[in-house]
């Protein structure tokens, strides 16, 4: 299934947006913002200076975005759940809009003295501003240093557009449309680093029957393997997902393959070549070699199965020819790193991402390490649509790398 053109509505689809707020008139175009977002799927939590509750109320921005409001800094009921570095943790993207003149100047200079630019300071996501401000202020030799350290920090700017501003001016300054503002973020989930690629991932946990109602299973949520699907389709690929049981919601623009056991999921995977083939579904090891065909009735004490070996699914399609680039996972309770770079070993593999099966099993939240011959490196506790977004930048990166 080809991937189609990036829009609003697929790409910003269950994604994380700060939406920051300072002082202006223009900040009455971040109503119809939030509501756009919204809209497209975002979930949005939204941060104004004093400023800017001059021009809009936090009232509003609250029944827009469905969230309260955050505004103050030292916010000790604020602290305690959502304070500005779990705000900053949160987000998948910052935006604010609009972006004064002053609050650029503090923030390029590091600053925290508001709740808007401690998130900014301690973000981990990309930063987006959409200046808005007097086209004098714009031109200002001031203004355009701060705009090139902001830049050289590796801040995005949306705009200024050109035109006539409230003040009577005309010139540079304006603030972007909502609808140009709600594309712009749309194109920073759509990087385009796997275009061309076919990608086939598995998720999920896989079922072996015992009997026509019982079978042997583990504690897979699948959320890993579908964010990975998620994000390499943000990243421009044509995504097969071949999944265990799950019940989650099948990321937009991808091909999904329903299966049930390790043997049917290895069927589903030969018969499915790709350039990238990452494995991370929770594949059952053993299966019960003849399932009763009738339910077991509950009589003896105790009931003995007889248990065969599953085929290896990640080794089989290592060892095929042609052979796609081939990424892991090791989930583990113990001796995590011995176990995962002798994975990596035996089953050739060009990468393979290892974490503790108990704090990620079910959870929405991880962190992992990811080797490959040669190297390693480890993402901090995030969401896992965040850390599968950085996944898959590392997966582009090596195979590119094994390409050329």
């Amino acid at each position: 299934m080809m991937t189609s053109t990036p829009t609003a509505l697929t790409t910003l689809q269950n994604k994380r947006v700060l939406l920051g707020l300072c002082g202006g008139i223009a900040a009455y175009k971040a109503a119809e913002l939030c509501r756009l977002l919204v809209g497209a799927g975002a979930e949005v939590q939204v941060v104004m200076t004093k400023g800017a509750q001059e021009f809009i109320t936090p009232l509003t921005m609250q029944a827009l975005s469905g969230q309260p409001v955050h505004t103050e800094l030292l916010d000790p009921a604020a602290e305690a759940a959502m304070g500005h570095i779990q705000l900053a943790r949160w987000a998948d993207l910052i935006l604010v809009a609009p972006a004064s003149a002053n609050f650029m100047a503090r923030l390029a200079h590091g600053e925290a003295s508001d709740l808007l630019t401690a998130v900014c300071l301690a973000r981990r996501s990309p930063l987006a501003l959409a200046p808005a401000m007097n086209q004098a202020m714009w031109s200002n030799a001031t203004t355009m240093a701060n705009l090139g350290l902001l830049e050289s920090a590796g801040v995005l700017m949306f705009g200024p557009a050109s035109g006539a501003q409230a003040c009577g001016d005309v010139g540079p300054g304006r603030l972007l449309e909502p609808s140009e503002l709600l594309q712009l973020c749309a194109m920073q989930f759509a990087t385009g680093a796997l275009a061309g690629k076919k990608v086939v991932i598995t998720a999920g946990p896989t079922r072996e029957a015992i009997d026509p109602v019982r079978y042997l299973s583990n504690h897979s949520s699948g959320k890993m393997g579908y964010a990975v699907a998620a994000a390499a389709i943000e990243a421009g690929a044509e995504v097969v997902l071949i999944s265990g049981p799950t019940g989650l919601p099948v990321p937009d623009r991808c091909q999904l393959v329903p299966v049930t056991s390790a043997l049917d999921m290895l069927a589903a995977c030969e018969s499915h070549p790709a350039d990238i083939f990452i494995a991370v579904a929770a594949v059952a090891d053993y299966r019960v070699a003849r399932p009763a065909a009738a339910k077991i009735k509950k009589s003896a004490e105790e009931l003995t199965l007889n248990l065969v070996r599953n085929p290896d699914i990640l080794a089989t399609i290592a060892g095929s020819k042609p052979r796609p680039f081939c990424v892991g996972f090791a989930a583990e309770t113990e001796h995590l790193a011995d176990y995962a770079k002798e994975k990596l070993r035996s089953k050739k593999l060009d990468m393979i991402f290892a974490n503790d099966a108990i704090a990620t099993f079910g959870n929405d939240a991880a962190s992992i390490t990811a080797y490959w011959p040669g190297g390693e490196t480890t993402f901090e506790p995030q969401s896992k649509a965040q850390l599968a977004r950085r996944m898959i930048a590392l997966i582009s990166q090596r195979s590119s790398t094994t390409d050329a």
